[in-house]
């Protein structure tokens, strides 16, 4: 039976059985009294809802999850969302490891071109890699809370809230153990500010550009030479560059007009100092980017600022990242792609570089089936919810890409709502891993020689 299912199932077959999979073990385990504060057995429903918004790192929450959950059920929380976190970049690898599914050139150049690799081989070393990794940077971004925490709920419980939010910041996934309120309690605090900001951007940037720039840091110091900034990003790569470069306008562009749009809203920053609503705007700008966690109420934004969250958390993050959305350097590749045609121009270049048409190709693919799933379940949950439309597409775009910000909808929703939000946040997930290995199947391109026909754009 084993070794019937390894010889029919496809390799996105297999990535989408184990989340479910995954989802499964975390609802039983969810469900046991031992996991809630009052030891009672918790709705299957809710229980599926806290695996799915956990492995799927999103942090959308139908209960508050330090009152609700027991210390037992916060601990199977946090592992689905470390193993959530990590499953874009080695979930695939190691479900095909473990299944001892052979790995077909094709996949093999897949995961050389999506993680970096100087060579098709390596692929466990990659894996031990990017968690050492993780595990450091989740680990000082644990310390650096600690020692906020510490003082505000004691050693044992503030190192606990200090090791989760820590990974929950990494792996975007935005719960918290804080409350109900998320993070607002600390909306003026600097340094639990900057330190989950640091986190989410790190963990969104994907593993790749850390390689890239970790690489290029210590050929400097072996050279023994001081370097420009101008010409050390010169010799990052074309992806690295892209990252960097839209990552950078979307936080500090997103962070100025929040700041402009809400300046005089006094349900979000309008009663604060000058210093802290430069930092609650620049905060909404990062956790937008498919974090989850809050400093200002997102049901008091205004419908222009929380359009223009919309719009942020549906671009996200980079690609094999922690984070969800159709990504930075897809959405850079739409914009160039539009530019250079009104320029006149046949490729699509950036940086000095042409981007191949089949990237390209494929990038739109992702942007219009995402988008046919917004449409769809945002169509499904206006139905089901009786809610103000604009809450409805901040839920559903939440959802899809894995943020976890709420107007106020998620705790209100009924059980069709619930079911809608849970397929959202599955496919939001497994989506763009299993669009890359399909584009990239072994399956060869058929080259039809049809006759042109022209139709009018525009």
């Amino acid at each position: 039976m084993f070794r019937f299912v390894k010889r029919t199932l496809t390799t996105t077959q297999i990535i989408a059985a184990g989340f479910l999979i995954a989802i499964i073990i975390g609802t039983f385990l969810l469900c046991l009294p031992i996991s809630s504060q009052t030891r009672t057995w918790t709705p299957v429903i809710d229980a599926m809802f806290m695996a799915t918004t956990s492995l799927c790192v999103t942090g959308l929450v139908t209960v508050t999850t330090v009152e609700y959950w027991s210390l037992f059920g916060q601990v199977v929380i946090l592992f689905l969302i470390q193993f959530g976190g990590l499953g874009v970049v080695t979930f695939t690898t190691t479900m095909l490891l473990v299944l001892r599914k052979r790995i077909t050139l094709k996949e093999r150049i897949l995961i050389q071109d999506a993680y970096n690799l100087d060579t098709l081989r390596g692929l466990v070393r990659l894996t031990k890699r990017i968690l050492k990794a993780t595990l450091i940077v989740e680990g000082i971004g644990a310390a650096f809370l600690a020692i906020q925490f510490i003082q505000d709920y004691g050693f044992f419980s503030g190192i606990w809230k200090s090791i989760f939010i820590s990974v929950s910041a990494m792996c975007n996934a935005g719960i918290d153990l804080i409350g109900a309120y998320s993070l607002m309690p600390y909306q003026g605090n600097v340094l639990i500010n900057f330190t989950i900001m640091t986190l989410i951007v790190l963990g969104g940037i994907g593993f790749p550009v850390w390689w890239d720039v970790v690489g290029q840091v210590k050929e400097l110091r072996q050279k023994k030479f001081k370097s420009s900034p101008r010409k050390f990003f010169s010799k990052l790569t074309l992806h690295t560059k892209i990252v960097i470069t839209v990552t950078f306008i979307l936080i500090f562009g997103g962070m100025i007009l929040i700041f402009l749009l809400e300046y005089t809203n006094p349900n979000t920053i309008g009663k604060m100092p000058l210093w802290e609503k430069l930092m609650a705007s620049l905060f909404q700008s990062v956790t937008t980017r498919t974090a989850g966690f809050l400093t200002i109420p997102q049901e008091c934004l205004k419908d222009t600022s929380a359009f223009l969250s919309i719009i942020l958390m549906f671009i996200g993050g980079s690609p094999s990242g922690t984070a969800g959305g159709v990504k930075t350097v897809t959405i850079a590749m739409m914009i160039l792609s539009a530019y250079c045609i009104m320029k006149g121009k046949e490729d699509t270049e950036v940086f000095h570089r042409k981007i191949p048409s089949t990237i390209v190709r494929k990038g739109l693919a992702v942007v219009m089936v995402s988008l046919g799933v917004l449409i769809s379940s945002t169509i499904l949950l206006s139905i089901t919810e009786k809610a103000p439309f604009l809450d409805v597409f901040f839920e559903t775009t939440s959802a899809l890409a894995t943020v976890g910000l709420s107007r106020g909808l998620t705790g209100n929703l009924t059980f069709l709502g619930k079911v809608i939000i849970i397929t959202t946040m599955y496919i939001g997930r497994i989506g763009p891993i299993s669009l890359a290995l399909f584009f990239n199947s072994s399956k060869k391109t058929t080259h039809r020689g049809l006759p042109e026909g022209k139709i009018m754009v525009g």
